[in-house]
């Protein structure tokens, strides 16, 4: 037990790390964060040469990088002795964790002051984010397509915008193959025309004709805003927010350690209002993850939302403080009640990622269709499957 408290406190130190670096200007993504890990378990810990220089070489990118990365390493790690933050203080004296990344400790179910600011840090018009533009169409900055969301600027995000106008305008007029009477249309309605050529002897004098109607697609969206999610968080709700004020039938939950419902704080609101609302709203921002818990209240609370044709995305990097068996338990019932599961992936745009957390473990197997959701090229092509 103290052994996985102690690589815990490792982990949560070397992410709170990387997101120093990522706010003084730093090209540090969670794909970043994880070789980090994956450095520090393999080199000695006791050392600051090797801890040093493990961490640069995966952290550092270009030239300018290197004043900032050494001034926060001296100041963050704390190999005085006198930080609370040290690595010594971390290990406690034991040897240096296994090379198997560990899942993020759990939080207080109730959010902190710095779970809170994570969130009312985005509300700040000094970053430069005005309303989104609702506008659809193609971006006509074509650098931003392959952009990575987690080096994302706030005047970046109107991007983001116009792929989900486009795909929700495109799945509410998406035809079914059913077809409906109307006074003009494409096609003639031969039954019903010589059902009234019978009042004229058989003449076919008055045509009726008919069109396809709409498909009833309806999108449940869960979106991970957990604290390992903090890079992505803010653009994928974005997108949801662009997406449900632009295509009715859609239902918005958050979690991280609890679910929350927030269709409503989204819905026909101004982006910057809602982000307020749910501010003061929803619970434990950046907190920990419990998925399976989560989508087991899902699954008991909102049974109604889901039918065949329901297409539910989740978007998170599966990493999850809870039970993976009860995490399998409620996909399974999810996929039994959808017509598709979408599983999205923000890590999955990395080439070195790959699925070994518990979470994407017990999930992979019940998932549809398992994304990517880190740029705008991924978001595009998500709507290929938001079709049933």
């Amino acid at each position: 037990m103290m052994e996985s408290t102690h690589q815990r406190d490792l982990l949560t130190t070397t992410v709170r790390f990387c997101r120093a670096l990522r706010e003084r200007g730093l090209l540090v993504t969670p794909a970043e964060a994880i070789d980090a890990v994956k450095t520090l378990n393999l080199v000695d810990l006791g050392d600051r040469q090797e801890v040093y220089w493990g961490l640069r070489s995966v952290l550092t990118s270009r030239v300018e990088d290197l004043p900032i990365f050494e001034e926060l390493f001296e100041t963050f790690w704390g190999f005085n002795g006198s930080s609370p933050q040290s690595l010594k203080g971390l290990l406690g004296g034991m040897p240096p964790p296994t090379t198997e990344v560990q899942e993020p400790p759990p939080t207080p179910k109730r959010p902190t002051k710095g779970m809170a600011l994570s969130l009312e840090r985005w509300l700040n018009p000094d970053e430069g984010q005005g309303e989104p533009i609702g506008l659809p169409g193609m971006s006509d900055q074509e650098a931003l397509i392959d952009k990575d969301f987690s080096i994302f600027g706030a005047e970046e995000l109107e991007e983001i915008t116009k792929v989900a106008t486009r795909i929700a305008r495109r799945l509410a007029a998406r035809p079914s193959r059913r077809r409906k009477p109307t006074r003009k249309g494409q096609w003639v309605d031969l039954r019903r025309t010589f059902r009234r050529s019978l009042k004229t002897g058989g003449d076919p004098i008055e045509l009726t004709f008919q069109e396809r109607k709409t498909r009833k697609t309806k999108l449940v969206t869960l979106c991970d805003v957990s604290g390992s999610m903090d890079l992505y968080s803010r653009f994928l709700l974005q997108f949801l927010y662009a997406l449900q004020n632009s295509f009715a039938r859609v239902e918005t939950f958050t979690f991280s350690t609890s679910l929350s419902r927030i269709t409503d704080h989204l819905k026909g609101h101004p982006y910057l209002s809602a982000l307020g609302r749910l501010s003061g709203d929803v619970r434990d921002w950046s907190g920990g993850t419990r998925i399976g818990p989560s989508l087991t209240t899902f699954n008991k609370e909102w049974p109604s939302l889901v039918d065949k044709r329901t297409i539910v995305i989740i978007l998170s990097d599966g990493w999850d403080t809870g039970e993976p068996e009860e995490l399998a338990e409620a996909l399974v019932t999810l996929k039994k009640r959808s017509g598709r599961l979408i599983w999205l992936n923000p890590l999955l745009g990395s080439p070195t990622y790959q699925p070994l957390t518990r979470g994407m473990q017990a999930a992979l197997p019940y998932v549809d269709v398992f994304a990517s959701a880190h740029n705008l090229a991924s978001l595009k092509t998500l709507e290929r499957h938001l079709y049933l």
